[in-house]
This record gives structure tokens, C-alpha cells and sequence, in this order.
């Protein structure tokens, strides 16, 4: 008996030996008892129940000793030996174990249910409906939802739809939409009137009301002040006199307050006379303002009419009538929305007129950004006229970044909807409304199309330059497609519609200087940005175009034009001789040139009153052939600068080095001359030889005159410009290799850049004049394609020369477009330390954003309620397929204001898995979002409303387009 015990292990030995291989005699007994297992007693049930238990326990027990992973591939081998009856089973237990929270309603509510569901659905919102799967579409294009919608607008099927017929009202109402003829909000509100407008007998009425009200309550005011002068003051001893004075006869101030220092009870304090009665909030409140705010808070009081012979007992004063007259008020303000895309914007806001609002905005953003920003700076008035100054060209306008405004975009959704908001607030044409765009979009046919439909869609007079003029933004200066509007405003002689915006002499130095001006702002945004960063983007553009402005004085430099050119040709036909007096050589020489432009002109006003007398139809016929002549002449004439910028890399550069290396002297070698020299003596050919075919027509020029098989011939030997092109990148490389390693080089550099040989230029920005005169070529070709009539013999050929021309700029456009993009790539990698590389496949910077990481305590605290702590800067680098965080440290400089940023890499999302949420502004935080990706989360915030703002919209509008490329 005891041997047995000892044999037999105990019961929960038993259940931790289970698993081994022990095996007790009773147990090998019992092995022979039973029959086809092993394990399992089939002839004793109660032993097959405890087995069963222990075994189950065993497992539960090893299934809580294993990791994640192998408990999941626990189940799965589970469930893939289990049947169709018992997959069925576990499907009910987690369904009632873990129950559904979203789930697809038209599978769950019955068909009748669904559809009234639907029925609340606007139009647009089940078109949107019927594209989530074939069962909702099936839903939401049923006849008994669109019927009822065509039939409350009288729209009828014009037949019986067929039995089987499926969406046949759908199809019908989407027909009659799509052929209504929708107005603009100003058409609507011009031909059926605004549910507030009153009529004018109303308004005449309300007016009259208003002007008895204004006599009454000044005759009330000047009784109380002549009451109020005549009592003794409150709170003192002193006799009226000495109130009324606020002196003593001594001299010594009275002890008690004077009658005009004590705030009145019942009235404000005025003056006699004065059109506004008080202040509130630091603004003046005009006196029928006020008194209609006296009788909104007593509604007990009675209208006062005219017919009662209510003022029968009132005398008015001068005073009163003189406060009864219309209180003038100031012109509306002018907008102008000024992208920072713009070169040398700075200086544009340091010359803005006191009546124009300025929206700086950033060219990143998005449309709705921009249109809030706008409305917040207009803040509900309206404006006389709207300036757009933004990068762009002939046919589109890039507006933003992501957006370009063009003949094709312009009916988009987005665009519609914010030409339509912004145009709003515009006055309409008849009271001088218009809007004022700052690119030549009048030069060609697409330009003007695109002007057109504009002007259609907003109601506005839309207006731009024609292009006429060459240079980096002179344009601007040139005609305008309507210059007539500057009258309205000025009513001496008549102004660009420029200069309503900015000053004439920061406006004129911009326009010759904007691409030298922007190398200097991009030094002073670097050195003085630091300092100031809290402030705003349009405050910190104000301060460096003020600081540059007064540092250059290009208000003292500014000459006109055609004193530029009698300088410059006195200065060069001085060099040509040697004079022992050169100032007097140049008086002479200015004279007799003024005197020569008087001969001129006088010639020129003979010819003019004697060619008065043709007929209207001539008079047409010469206007159309002047406008061809003033292209092709300014096409000239720009054609004979670029060439003199051309010879003067040869004459300046090439022919004393290649002098210098023929003399055993060489500064540069013989491979470098070639590579940075020698494509230009191939442009400067092609160039010369086009200057003079087109100097022969011009000289026989008439109205069926040709220039455009000149132009093709240019077209057809563009292949020099594209070795240009092609090379220009290893040019500049070249020059500052050997500017580096070649001394003589950099001291022959000094002496030849910025002379008056080279037009005070530098050999790199000579080597820039072809990529600058492709755009010339193609604004000035546009502008004579829109002055050629059809007919013309010069058209066909002209439209061949414009195509030609057309491709080649896009070519120059892709190649900037990814040097730029390499650029800031590069700028961007040394800037992150400890970044992986970003210069990979497409990728492109989008915008940057510093911000504050936040941290909350409690994430079951409620939002209102819930606290976070500022646990360090940050940077935000968004990209176009991912968002960058990194972190940021300030470095100050000792014993100065100035700092420094370093950004660290912290983390990287790709948009595709990236969710963004906005946290409601309380008491503990502000202007804070989380951006939410796969692994973790991050509760970021701005140091602005706006900034915020600007962020989340680009973030979410580069989300969506990501999302459309993956898919």
C-alpha cells in the first residue's frame, strides 16, 4: 500500500508532469484500457471529463505563459482546422464579445429605410454617395429621390421612362442643371435686387428721419453744456465764475473739477459744430450713429415725423445746422495682394500709398488661406479696386504655388468660388471697381482670353500691361489694355494703374532693379531676419525695404530715361577721344543733344496736324499698323542692346585673354576660354544677323510688311542657344574654380566686372542675357500675334516662329525649376543633421513651420479641461510624399540679439498614413494640432492663428494629393 502511494505521483504533480514524458504504471495501465487513443478514455466518461479539464487547464496555462505572436499563431492553427459550424460559432462570440461601431447601414436597415435615410441628402451629396460602392449606388440614383427634386423645380421627363429603366430622373435633372444660365452673385443682385435693399422712397424717408433726429439732439446738447456752464460745480465752494474759468483770479487752479473736464451723465461731451459726437473704442462715432444706438437701447421712444410740426418749437442754431450737414467720408481703400515669390517685394511694401491695403501672402499656401487672410485685412469694408501682383506671364499667373490661374483653371471649383467671394468686395465698374493685374497678360491671344473670362465671371473690368516694353519687370510701366480708369482718381495728368499702389520713384527703381535688388534683400534677410522673427511676414518685409531703401537712395539716383541715354551716349563718345576737358566735352555735347530732340519734335508735331485730316477708317488702319510698328520697333531695339551686352563678353573678356594666352601670358587656359567664352560668339552671330534682316524691314515697314519669316529663321537655329544652355551650368562652375585657384584670373575680374564697357555688369550676369531675352522673344511675339489680324500674310508664319519659341521656354523653365529644386534640397539635407537623404526620386520641399511639442499629462482628462506641458521646439519640413519633425535648438550670440537655429532629425511620416486633427483653442492651449502617424503621435502648436492656419491647409491639400498618387 505504501509502495503504491510513493509510485503514484499526486494529483497536481500529475498536472504539472502532463506535459513531460513521465508515465506511471497506472497510467500505462490504463493505456490498455482504452481503445483507438492514447489519451483519452473513451469507456470511462467521468475519466474522459476530468482529462479533458486538466488538459484544457494545461494549455489555458501554457497560452498565458506565450507571447503575443505565439498565441496568434495558436489561433490561427486553431481556426484553420476548424469547421464551417464552428468558424460560424466563434464569428457570433466575437461579434457579441467585441460588437461592430461602424458598420454599412444599407447591409443592416432594411430598403424602404436606407432610402429615407438618402431622402435628406442634397443633390451634390448623393452624386458624392454614389461613388462609395455599387449597393450605395444602386440606392442613391432611385427615381423616387430625384423626382420629387425635378419636380419642385418644374423640370418634367419629356417621355414615360421604361419599365426596367433605371436613374432616368437623375439623368434629367442633371441635364437641366448642367443648361441653366447661373449668374454671378453682382449679376443677381443688379437685376433682382438683395432681400435687405430698401427702395428709394424708404431710404429718402429714413435719411429725413435721421436729420431731424441729429438737429434735436444737438439742440438737447447745447442746452445741456450752457446748463452745465452756468451751475456751480460739484464737489466745490468755488463761485461760477472761477468754475467756469477753471482759475482763480490769483492764477491757482480752481480745487474742483471744470465744467469741460466732468464727464457728462445722459450725453457725450462734443464741440459745437463737430460731425462726430463721440468716442468709443478709440474711433470716432458719427452723431446719427449715435443717436439711433440711443433709441435702439429705449425702444419706448417715439419717432419724430415731420408732418406733426414737431421742430415748430426749436430754433436752430448755425451750430446745429452746421452738425446737420453730410459728414464727409474718405475714399474706399485700394487691395493689393503681393506674393513673397515676387523678387525684391520688400521694396514694393516700403513704397505703398497710405489708402492701399497690402496682402502679403505666402506663395505656398492655398486658395482658402489666401481668402481668409484678405477678408481679416479688409475686415468688412469695401475696396475702390483690386491689384493681384504675383509670378507670371503672358498666358497664366501663378498665384500659388500648387495653383495656377489660367483660361483653363479658372472654372474650376476652387478658383470660381474665391474670384466670385473677392470680387464681392470690389466696387462695381460704374463706380470706377476693377481689377488690376501685374503681368503682360494683354500681349497675347491666351492673355486676353483669360482676361475676358475674368471679367465675365466677376462682373470687374480686368486690366493689364500689353508687353511692349522689354526688361525685368518694365512692362509694368509700359501701356495698359485700359488705362482710362487712372483718370477717375487723378485728376491731373493721367497715371499708370500702377501707381495707384505704389510710389512713382519706388515703383520705377523696382521695376529697372528688381533682380539686383533681390541679392541684396536675400543678405539682409539673412543677417536681420533673426532679429526680426516675432514679427509679422508683411511687418518684417516693411522693415528691410525701408532699411534698403534709405541705404541706396534710388530716389536720388533716378533720372528719366531719356537723360539715361544722353549720359550714356556723352560718356561713350567721351572715351572714343581724348579730352584734356571732359566736363565741358559733356555740356556741349548734352546741348547740341537737346537741341537735336527739340528739332524732333517739332518735326513730329508738323507731321501730326498735317495727317489730322484722314477719315475715321485710315485713322483705324493706322492705329492697328502703329501698334505692329511699336512691337517690331521695340523688338529692334531690344535686339541692338542684347547684342551690345553680347559683344561686350567678347570685347571684355575674351579678346584680352586670348591676347594674354597668345603672349605667353595666359590668365586662363585654352580648354576654360572655350567652355566659358565660346558659345557666346555662336549667339552673338545668329543675333547679328537677325538684327540686320529685321533692320532692313523695319526701314521699308508698311502694312503688309513681314517680319515673321525673320522670326522662323531665328526659330530654326536654336540649337545654338540649347549648347548654351546645356553648358551654362559647367560655365559658371568653370569661372568659380579658377576664380578660386587662378590668382591672376580674380584680379582680371576685378578690373574688367562692373565697368562701363562691360554695362556695369559682372561676366555672370552677362552670361545670363540669353536665358532673360528667350522670355523677351516671347512676350514681344505674343504682343505682335495679337496685333496681326488673321488675314495678314505675316500670321501663319508668326504663330510658327510664336509655337517655336513657346517650347524652348518651357525647356528653360523645366531646367530652372530643377536647379532650384536641387538647391533647396541641398540647403535642406545640411540643415537637418543627422537627416537620411531627402534627393531622392521627385521630392520636393513644400513649406516649412516652427513649432512648440507639446506633452499632456492625462489623456482621460477632458479636452477642455486637459493641460499640456512645453517639452521642446520643433521644425516641421513638409514634403510631397512626407513630413519631416526635427528638433530645434536656438543658439544665442553672446553680447548681441542675434540667434541662431539648428534642427536635429527626430522623426519622418509619409503622408500617406499621416492624420491630422485640430484641438480646440481654451484657456490652457492655443493655436495647437496632432498629427497622428502609424506608430505614434505628436501635439504640435504655433506661435499664431495665421501661421496654424497656413500650415494645416498646405498639409491637408498635400495629404489629399498624396493620397491620389498612391491610389
Amino acid at each position: 500500500m505504501e509502495s503504491s502511494l510513493k509510485s503514484t505521483p499526486h494529483s497536481v504533480k500529475r498536472w504539472q508532469l502532463g506535459g513531460t514524458d513521465y508515465e506511471p504504471q497506472q497510467v500505462h495501465r490504463q493505456r490498455s484500457e482504452t481503445c483507438f487513443s492514447t489519451w483519452t478514455p473513451l469507456n470511462n466518461r467521468t475519466s474522459n471529463i476530468q482529462l479533458f479539464e486538466e488538459r484544457r487547464n494545461l494549455l489555458l496555462h501554457w497560452f498565458d505563459l506565450w507571447t503575443d505572436r505565439q498565441r496568434k499563431q495558436l489561433l490561427y492553427s486553431l481556426l484553420t482546422r476548424c469547421s464551417k459550424t464552428q468558424l460560424k460559432y466563434c464569428r457570433d462570440l466575437l461579434i457579441e464579445t467585441v460588437p461592430v461601431t461602424q458598420v454599412d447601414f444599407t447591409a443592416v436597415l432594411p430598403r424602404f429605410l436606407s432610402l429615407y435615410v438618402m431622402s435628406f441628402l442634397s443633390p451634390r451629396d448623393l452624386c458624392s454617395a454614389a461613388q462609395v460602392s455599387w449597393q450605395w449606388r444602386v440606392l442613391a440614383e432611385q427615381d423616387c429621390l430625384w423626382a420629387d427634386r425635378c419636380i419642385k423645380r418644374g423640370w418634367f421627363l419629356p417621355y414615360a421612362p421604361a419599365e426596367k429603366e433605371f436613374g432616368a430622373w437623375k439623368t434629367h435633372y442633371i441635364s437641366c442643371v448642367s443648361t441653366l444660365d447661373w449668374l454671378t452673385p453682382r449679376e443677381a443682385a443688379e437685376q433682382y435686387g438683395t432681400l435687405n435693399q430698401q427702395s428709394t422712397e424708404e431710404a429718402e424717408e429714413r435719411r429725413k428721419e435721421r436729420r431731424i433726429r441729429q438737429m434735436i439732439r444737438g439742440k438737447l446738447q447745447e442746452e445741456k453744456r450752457e446748463s452745465i456752464r452756468t451751475r456751480r460745480v460739484w464737489g466745490s465752494n468755488a463761485n461760477p465764475e472761477g468754475a467756469r474759468g477753471g482759475r482763480t483770479q490769483t492764477g491757482r487752479s480752481s480745487p474742483g473739477m471744470t465744467s469741460r473736464s466732468w464727464p457728462s451723465l445722459s450725453w457725450p461731451q462734443t464741440l459745437v459744430g463737430s460731425p462726430s459726437l463721440s468716442l468709443e473704442g478709440g474711433r470716432h462715432v458719427s452723431a446719427s450713429q449715435s443717436l439711433e444706438r440711443v433709441q435702439a437701447s429705449n425702444p419706448s421712444s417715439e419717432r419724430v415725423n415731420t408732418a406733426n410740426g414737431a421742430l415748430s418749437s426749436f430754433t436752430c442754431k448755425p451750430a446745429v445746422l452746421q452738425a446737420a450737414t453730410p459728414i464727409h467720408r474718405p475714399a474706399p481703400p485700394l487691395l493689393l495682394l503681393m506674393s513673397n515669390r515676387i523678387p525684391a517685394y520688400e521694396l514694393l511694401l516700403s513704397g505703398v500709398k497710405a489708402g492701399v491695403i497690402v496682402v502679403l501672402y505666402d506663395h505656398r499656401g492655398t486658395l482658402s488661406a489666401l481668402l481668409t487672410q484678405a477678408e481679416r485685412a479688409i475686415s468688412g469694408k469695401r475696396v475702390q479696386r483690386l491689384g493681384l501682383l504675383a509670378p507670371g506671364g503672358t498666358e497664366e499667373i501663378h498665384l500659388l504655388e500648387s495653383c495656377s490661374l489660367s483660361q483653363a483653371t479658372l472654372l474650376t471649383p476652387d478658383h470660381r468660388e474665391f474670384w466670385e467671394k473677392l470680387s464681392g468686395w470690389v466696387a462695381l465698374t460704374e463706380e470706377g471697381g476693377g481689377i488690376d493685374i501685374f503681368s503682360p497678360l494683354a500681349a497675347s491671344a491666351s492673355g486676353l482670353a483669360l482676361m475676358q473670362a475674368l471679367s465675365t465671371l466677376t462682373g470687374l473690368e480686368v486690366q493689364a500691361p500689353m508687353g511692349l516694353a522689354t526688361g525685368n519687370f518694365q512692362n509694368i510701366l509700359s501701356e495698359w489694355s485700359d488705362s482710362s480708369v487712372c483718370t477717375r482718381f487723378s485728376k491731373e495728368q493721367p497715371a499708370g494703374p500702377a501707381l495707384l499702389y505704389v510710389c512713382e520713384s519706388v515703383l520705377q527703381g523696382w521695376c529697372r532693379q528688381a533682380q539686383w535688388m533681390e541679392e541684396a534683400l536675400g543678405e539682409l534677410r539673412g543677417r536681420l531676419g533673426p532679429q526680426l522673427q516675432r514679427a509679422s511676414l508683411q511687418a518684417r518685409g516693411r522693415a528691410l525695404g525701408h532699411f534698403l531703401w534709405e541705404e541706396i537712395c534710388l530716389e536720388d539716383l533716378c533720372v528719366s530715361k531719356e537723360l539715361k541715354v544722353a549720359l550714356t551716349e556723352g560718356l561713350v563718345a567721351l572715351t572714343r577721344q581724348e579730352e584734356t576737358k571732359p566736363v565741358e566735352f559733356l555740356v556741349l555735347f548734352l546741348t547740341r543733344w537737346s537741341e537735336e530732340k527739340e528739332r524732333e519734335e517739332r518735326s513730329g508735331e508738323r507731321k501730326w496736324s498735317s495727317q489730322r485730316g484722314l477719315s475715321s477708317m485710315s485713322e483705324l488702319q493706322e492705329m492697328a499698323l502703329d501698334w505692329r510698328g511699336t512691337v517690331a520697333r521695340e523688338l529692334h531695339h531690344s535686339e541692338c542692346v542684347y547684342l551690345g551686352r553680347l559683344g561686350a563678353v567678347l570685347k571684355v573678356y575674351k579678346e584680352p585673354l586670348t591676347a594674354a594666352l597668345n603672349s605667353n601670358r595666359a590668365i586662363l587656359s585654352f580648354t576654360d576660354i572655350h567652355i566659358v567664352l565660346s558659345p557666346v560668339t555662336h549667339i552673338l552671330e545668329l543675333s547679328k544677323e537677325f538684327q540686320m534682316d529685321l533692320g532692313a524691314r523695319l526701314q521699308q515697314w508698311g502694312a503688309e510688311q513681314c517680319v515673321g519669316d525673320v522670326l522662323v529663321k531665328l526659330c530654326s537655329k536654336l540649337k545654338v542657344y540649347t549648347n548654351y544652355l546645356n553648358n551654362y551650368t559647367t560655365a559658371l562652375c568653370t569661372i568659380d574654380k579658377c576664380r578660386e585657384t587662378k590668382p591672376p584670373f580674380r584680379a582680371f575680374l576685378k578690373r574688367a566686372d562692373r565697368t562701363l564697357a562691360a554695362h556695369m555688369l559682372s561676366l555672370q550676369e552677362l552670361l545670363m542675357c540669353p536665358v532673360w531675352r528667350i522670355q523677351e522673344y516671347v512676350t514681344l511675339l505674343q504682343a505682335l500675334s495679337v496685333h496681326t489680324p488673321p488675314g495678314h500674310p505675316d500670321h501663319k508664319h508668326l504663330s510658327s516662329a510664336l509655337n517655336s519659341m513657346l517650347r524652348f521656354r518651357e525647356f528653360i523653365q523645366k531646367l530652372k525649376r530643377n536647379s532650384e529644386r536641387n538647391k533647396l534640397m541641398e540647403e535642406t539635407q545640411q540643415t537637418i543633421q543627422g537627416c537620411p537623404n531627402l534627393n531622392e526620386g521627385n521630392r520636393q520641399l513644400i513649406t516649412t513651420q516652427d513649432a512648440a511639442l507639446l506633452r499632456s499629462p492625462g489623456e482621460q482628462i477632458p479636452d477642455s479641461l486637459r493641460t499640456y506641458e512645453h517639452v521642446s521646439d520643433v521644425g516641421l519640413f513638409l514634403f510631397n510624399d512626407a513630413l519631416v519633425l526635427t528638433r530645434r535648438n536656438v543658439h544665442h550670440t553672446p553680447f548681441s540679439l542675434a540667434h541662431q537655429s539648428t534642427h536635429t532629425f527626430l522623426a519622418s511620416v509619409a503622408l500617406c498614413s499621416l492624420r491630422v486633427r485640430e484641438i480646440t483653442h481654451t484657456r490652457y492651449v492655443s493655436h495647437a494640432f496632432v498629427l497622428e502617424g502609424p506608430c505614434r503621435s505628436w501635439v504640435c502648436a504655433s506661435g499664431r492663428e495665421e501661421e496654424r492656419e497656413h500650415f494645416l491647409s498646405v498639409l491637408r491639400s498635400s495629404i489629399k494629393s498624396a493620397l491620389k498618387g498612391h491610389q
